[in-house]
């Protein structure tokens, strides 16, 4: 396992929204990042600390990748003041990943919100540049105001690409905003899909997901058949801190990838 940060140039800044930026990053030595969907890496500003994000896209080449970063804390507000050319650490990539290869041929639903659709960009990006091997997908992303919408570029690509139903939800009225209005949980609830040969990701704020999961489960969903990850509860990503434990189970270690079945008894709230 690499625990010592490995330097890694800043590429690009892409400003996603007033509090998001993500980084194209690439190792300074050359080397690749060979991550699957759903792993994350610790990112390390020297002087300051470091803290876990998910790999939020990952290029063919594997040379770049990226992290998409919410400014909330001390680390995250230096690397919103960091720029193209600059070096950050990173270690990794940890974790399991979400057992694509077990989806072929089911329908896939893919839930986000906010900062919470950086880990399921990956899994997006996987299954469209292996589109035939899945059935119809469909995508609700929900953020609070128009211009917290993240990845917009990629949006505008899921909004068109075949066979697949892209619904972006706000939380309240907007003007100029032509699209659904109302929190992700109760736009999952009035989709009202069925859970015949479907598989259910779903990431976003705690609360978000605890009543995503509810209204899925309404629907007769069973819990093997809905994803989540739980990056945002970790902090060392290896297992030493302690700070992720679910009971008996280690984030870090087992996850960040779980279906429900795995952590049923868990409040996710």
């Amino acid at each position: 396992m690499e625990l010592i940060p490995k330097p890694a140039i800043i590429k690009r800044v892409i400003n996603d929204s007033k509090d998001v930026k993500s980084f194209v990053l690439e190792f300074q030595d050359g080397s690749l990042m060979n991550s699957l969907p759903g792993q994350f890496v610790e990112a390390t500003v020297q002087g300051v600390g470091e803290s876990t994000f998910a790999i939020s896209k990952l290029y063919e080449s594997k040379q770049q990748f990226e992290i998409s970063v919410k400014r909330m804390g001390h680390l995250t507000k230096m690397l919103h003041r960091m720029t193209v050319s600059e070096i950050i650490g990173i270690r990794g990539p940890y974790g399991n990943s979400f057992p694509i290869e077990d989806w072929k041929g089911k329908n896939i639903y893919i839930i986000g919100g906010g900062i919470g659709l950086a880990p399921l960009r990956s899994v997006i990006d996987h299954l469209m540049l292996n589109r035939k091997d899945f059935g119809h997908f469909d995508i609700v992303f929900g953020v609070r105001s128009p211009q917290d919408l993240l990845f917009k570029e990629d949006l505008e690509k899921w909004a068109t690409a075949p066979d697949t139903k892209l619904i972006t939800t706000i939380d309240i009225p907007s003007e100029n905003w032509s699209g659904t209005v109302g929190f992700v949980p109760s736009v999952v609830k009035n989709l009202e899909l069925k859970p015949d040969n479907r598989i259910a990701i779903t990431c976003g704020p705690p609360i978000m997901i605890k009543y995503t999961v509810e209204a899925l489960k309404e629907q007769k969903w069973q819990d093997e058949n809905i994803y989540t990850t739980l990056e945002m509860k970790m902090q060392c990503g290896i297992g030493q801190c302690g700070r992720c434990n679910m009971g008996s189970i280690m984030i870090c270690k087992v996850g960040p990838v779980f279906n429900l079945q795995q952590i049923a008894g868990f409040d996710l709230s």
